[in-house]
């Protein structure tokens, strides 16, 4: 036996061709067959590795605009609009954090939205306490104003009686006038009368208060011997008294109407 050069097979002494590779087993007989070296296989090129879960390359995340707007809204409701701001905050705030959500990581703001909302309900949860003080507060004000009214048309009408004397004083032959604009810096009647009160005073309205002379009171006569005034209320919210000087010098006042030389006496 003996074995075939080219594939090394054992085949019999006097086999010619090879039954195996079909070569001719005579030839190059001396040869010996060389090892075929192995093939040599290209490693096949690594795969290019993706990201579990996301087949796309992810793109840089931005902030929620609503976010932001909550965030602001909050912080300016308690520097310059308190509770008015506060309402656009939490709005805002609950818009952004759905937003985020359904976004899928494409915006961030989370933290921003929260903090916008937070401050926007600590600022409504202070509200029924605002608004108790506000309550207790605001007639306090309003009383107060309307006495500060009072007082000051009460002072007005003394300031008128003495004016009314230095007037009637100064200008016998007229005595006393039914008209501010006679006391005050642009009298013309008579000059020598003028400025007895002050420019604000000789309009006829101060402090929430109209002065207005009595027609009853004056008797329509040269010289004027007797003189009214009337100083009303501009609104309910200027006073809840109505007053009444004469030249008497003694001054009435009513709470249902125009004062007159009947009405109660101020002690």
């Amino acid at each position: 036996m003996k074995r075939c050069p080219y594939c090394a097979e054992a085949i019999q002494d006097d086999t010619r061709v090879c039954p195996h590779c079909h070569m001719d087993a005579t030839a190059n007989s001396g040869v010996q067959r060389q090892a075929t070296p192995p093939p040599v296989y290209q490693q096949p090129a690594q795969a290019q590795q993706t990201v579990p879960g996301n087949a796309y390359p992810t793109a840089s995340s931005e902030t929620s605009g609503k976010a932001t707007a909550s965030l602001i809204a909050g912080v300016v409701g308690y520097l310059i609009l308190p509770i008015i701001a506060a309402i656009p905050a939490i709005i805002l705030g609950h818009l952004a954090l759905s937003e985020i959500k359904k976004s899928a990581g494409r915006l961030k703001g989370h933290g921003m939205a929260v903090a916008g909302l937070v401050l926007g309900y600590v600022q409504l949860a202070g509200l029924p306490f605002i608004l108790i003080i506000a309550a207790i507060a605001i007639p306090n004000l309003i009383k107060s104003r309307m006495a500060a009214n009072e007082a000051s048309a009460v002072g007005s009408l003394r300031t008128l009686t003495t004016a009314e004397i230095g007037y009637a004083t100064v200008c016998p032959k007229i005595g006393f006038t039914d008209s501010l604009t006679d006391l005050g810096p642009r009298g013309t009647t008579c000059r020598d009368g003028a400025h007895q009160i002050d420019n604000f005073l000789a309009r006829g309205q101060r402090n929430g208060y109209v002065f207005t002379p009595s027609t009853t009171s004056f008797s329509r006569h040269t010289p004027e011997i007797s003189f009214g005034w009337n100083a009303d209320p501009v609104s309910p919210g200027s006073g809840s008294r109505h007053f009444f000087v004469d030249q008497t010098g003694v001054i009435r006042y009513s709470e249902t109407g125009p004062a007159d030389a009947g009405s109660l006496e101020i002690k």
